[in-house]
């Protein structure tokens, strides 16, 4: 993955501000804002780490469940043309609109995982 540090299961964003002159970032996939920045590349996959272990007993000390959750309802927006492209499809092959949707989901994220590293 480009531009994301990984420690654990957490994965975070990394960035770069040139009015500071830093690396910076946040934790991504959990419900709160968790930031980390460092001066170097080394610092910050250190300070990243660091943000990581503090979140975690955090959530510890709060009972709380440090991942995200998802709910796995998100609305997508696209054009009206292939919106109705997409529903005739479904239509056409005895599925609702969702299940078509999902089925494109899966292929695009098998095809991710294998040819573009995505899930590594």
């Amino acid at each position: 993955m480009k531009n994301l540090l990984k420690y654990k299961e957490y994965l975070g964003t990394v960035s770069f501000s040139d009015e500071d002159q830093c690396l910076y970032g946040k934790l991504i996939g959990i419900d709160d804002l968790v930031s980390y920045e460092s001066d170097s590349v080394s610092g910050l996959k250190k300070a990243f780490e660091d943000a990581v272990e503090d979140y975690l007993e955090t959530c510890k000390a709060l009972n709380k469940n440090p991942l995200k959750s998802y709910r796995g309802v998100f609305n997508i927006r696209t054009t009206p043309e292939k919106h109705e492209t997409l529903a005739i499809m479904a239509q056409k092959n005895g599925l609702k609109l969702n299940q078509l949707v999902n089925r494109a989901f899966e292929e695009f994220i098998q095809k991710a995982a294998v040819t573009e590293g995505f899930l590594d």
